[in-house]
């Protein structure tokens, strides 16, 4: 009968098995699942090798004690101490026990969290730990996401077996101290086998948009921005008949340019390339003239892609003249024109096909760094690296088509690429993109009109929005997410009282793809960057003078594949990403940055972060607009300006400040400069190559080591 039951499963839900071959018990033993459906026990029972003996809730008893009579289980009340102990002595015998660590069944789609009995069993039996992942069965009618998610009867399964971990234990803690820490390590060790599980090692990003719109239907809704809404089927349709178009005009070309906002067209473009093998360079188009003619040649470009509306709305015309006379101008608005009734059937005939895409390695993208070292540098990103990103951030934190994603931050940019807008299209959430973060009255009303559940932005532009927002413009999100610069503390209380929600702050770069780590509801430290996402290794390199953490390098699937240099062409990564971040890590893993080792001064042979001279400058006089950068001094090596837009700054208030707080005078800025506002990159970044320059011009015609406002 059993044999039967595995036959008819397998065919059903064409079942995967991966890893099964690893289940070897050598001693006290606990299977830990991850719990996303009714069925899993079922699947469990059928599939696991030899005799394991199932902890079932007492409640699931009671509904389930007929099919309960088929396997060996151990009936247990959640709510009582001595059940836990029950379980350690049916450890201890060697048996292998099955035991969900979250008690639950999951109502999110993703992971929940652990309970501490997990953790004691652990402490009192030393048992090994095999992760095991259900994938697939979260969208059958069988899960509790009933509408939040398009269920059937019977979807595609995985069973993934992960790798058996021991946990050591600290004796010198005490007893509930060891089975919190146990728990959220267990709960780390699903959040990685959960990662592992959902991994692919090449893939077309086209193709996953079209498993995307076959998961979450071809009439859900995937992109609204200021002019329409697209749906899965009309944006695959429409990409289908761009590849054709494009095709035609960029035939001997490996790299093609995108100038663009964020909008439909952006990401339509963009999949059409992806589907056609070509790798879209995108360029910023706040960035300046030189700097984007420089991208373009860093590139090797000989086609750009553009529209009309946007050069003309953005005031770009001279740029467009500029670029013109090097490259071929391709307008969307011309290719629309253009379009057949062949070119529509054929793009039709595809759609209904599922016609996919090629995948090969050669698949990827290029975005530019701000170019703070002379020419600006082409980051080369794989397709993969870029899934496997969204990936590691999707089994952190529990995104559900249900959700209602607001993006302002520009496509140039990577965090507004990956988690604004591929991430929400491969995850069958709904994106409103929305072209300019800087509008800080409109993105408020935006999303209290759009009941927007999920917000990026730097601290810089949640700022803006906080300021200007009415306390309920925001009574639907549940997730504000914040990146690309430090967050600052009065963002973070702005935010928690006026609209009660926690920002959740990130790290990462553009070279990352871009989320290295991430605070979360499950994982929380205030005035850190949350913990690593799965999959990342890291190390920290000792830097001279600096007693407390070190220089951070990580690798990962979701590192870059190498940059594009100007006048050098590709440069390979190599086994080691330098963040070239100064940070500190503490024993629970979260991390907190300290500064970018760029961000040093060096004064009298003592090295002084240009943060904490900001910090403490916007603690003196309680605002959050400055800026320090260093520049050379004859006798002390380096000297610190401080920049602001706050003219009640000066200097005699910060020094009185810096001598009662009992801190070092070597924080205390050489000089300080008023500026009508302080200049900003594209990305929301503060941009301190240009206030270098205006640090050194002011030294340069005073002809001496000082400057003045």
């Amino acid at each position: 009968m059993k044999s039967l039951l595995r036959l008819i499963f397998r065919i059903l839900f064409k079942l995967r098995l991966v890893n099964l071959d690893k289940l070897q018990f050598t001693g006290p033993t606990v299977i830990i699942p991850n719990h996303i459906s009714f069925l899993d026990g079922i699947f469990l029972y059928l599939f696991l090798p030899g005799e394991v003996v199932y902890v079932v809730n007492t409640h699931i008893a009671r509904r389930f004690s007929f099919a309960l009579k088929f396997c060996r289980h151990i009936t247990v009340d959640p709510l009582n101490p001595y059940s836990l102990k029950q379980i350690v002595n049916v450890v201890k015998t060697g048996r292998p026990v099955v035991l969900f660590p979250e008690g639950r069944i999951t109502t999110t789609g993703g992971l929940m969290k652990v309970y501490d009995g997990i953790g004691f069993i652990v402490q009192k039996t030393g048992a090994a730990l095999f992760p095991l992942i259900f994938t697939g069965l979260e969208r059958s009618k069988t899960s509790r996401l009933k509408g939040k998610v398009r269920t059937q009867w019977f979807p595609e399964v995985q069973m993934v077996v992960g790798d058996p971990v021991k946990l050591t234990i600290d004796e010198s803690k005490s007893a509930r101290f060891q089975k919190r820490v146990l728990s959220d390590k267990i709960l780390e060790i699903m959040q990685n086998a959960l990662y592992l599980a959902r991994h692919q090692e090449e893939v077309n990003l086209f193709n996953q948009l079209l498993n995307s719109a076959k998961i979450h239907g071809a009439k859900k809704v995937a992109i609204r921005d200021i002019s329409r809404q697209v749906t899965y089927r009309t944006l695959l349709t429409a990409c289908y008949i761009m590849t054709r178009k494009f095709a035609a005009l960029m035939k001997d070309e490996e790299n093609t340019g995108v100038l663009l906002p964020n909008s439909s067209a952006h990401v339509i473009t963009l999949f059409a390339l992806f589907y056609n093998g070509k790798t879209p360079a995108i360029l910023n188009f706040s960035a300046g003239t030189q700097n984007i003619l420089d991208c373009a040649e860093t590139a090797n470009l000989k086609t750009i892609i553009t529209s009309r509306l946007f050069i003309e709305k953005a005031g770009l015309t001279n740029l467009v003249n500029q670029l013109a006379s090097n490259y071929q101008m391709v307008y969307l608005e011309d290719i629309k024109s253009s379009v057949s009734f062949r070119d529509k059937f054929t793009g039709f005939i595809k759609y209904i096909t599922c016609k996919k895409a090629s995948v090969s390695k050669g698949q990827r993208l290029i975005l530019f760094t701000s170019g703070s070292e002379s020419k600006p540098k082409g980051v080369v990103l794989s397709h993969s690296n870029i899934m496997t990103n969204i990936n590691q951030a999707s089994c952190v934190i529990d995104f559900t088509p249900g959700d209602k994603i607001l993006n302002a931050l520009p496509m140039f940019h990577c965090f507004g690429l990956t988690a604004g807008t591929i991430l929400p299209l491969l995850s069958g959430v709904e994106v409103y993109l929305y072209p300019s973060p800087l509008h800080f009255k409109i993105i408020p009303e935006l999303a209290y009109d759009y009941n927007a559940t999920i917000l990026f932005g730097t601290s810089t532009f949640l700022a803006g929005y906080g300021n200007y927002a009415h306390p309920y413009d925001f009574y639907s999100i549940r997730y504000v997410f914040a990146g690309a610069e430090k967050l600052r503390e009065e963002t973070r209380t702005l935010w928690q009282d006026k609209f009660g929600i926690r920002i959740m702050e990130g790290y990462g770069t553009t070279e990352t793809s871009p989320v290295l780590s991430l605070n979360t509801n499950l994982f929380y430290k205030k005035g850190t960057v949350g913990k690593f996402l799965p999959g990342i290794s890291w190390i920290l390199e000792k830097v001279e003078g600096i007693a407390e953490g070190g220089n951070l390098l990580v690798q990962g699937p979701n590192v870059m594949e190498g940059y594009l240099l100007h006048g050098k062409g590709f440069v390979p990564m190599g086994q080691w990403y330098n963040c070239g971040d100064l940070v500190s890590i503490d024993d629970q893993g979260f991390i907190t940055i300290k500064s970018r080792l760029k961000r040093f001064a060096k004064i009298s042979g003592e090295m002084v972060s240009l943060n904490l001279v900001e910090e403490l400058a916007e603690k003196c006089f309680g605002a959050a607009s400055c800026a320090a950068v260093n520049i050379p001094h004859a006798k002390r090596g380096e000297m610190i300006i401080l920049f602001t837009a706050d003219r009640s700054f000066n200097k005699h208030t910060l020094q009185h400040y810096l001598s009662r707080h009992g801190h070092s005078m070597l924080l205390m800025p050489a000089e300080l400069i008023t500026l009508d506002k302080l200049p900003f990159l594209g990305s929301g970044k503060t941009d301190y190559v240009t206030l270098k320059n205006l640090a050194m011009k002011g030294r340069y015609e005073n002809g001496s080591d000082s400057i003045h406002a």
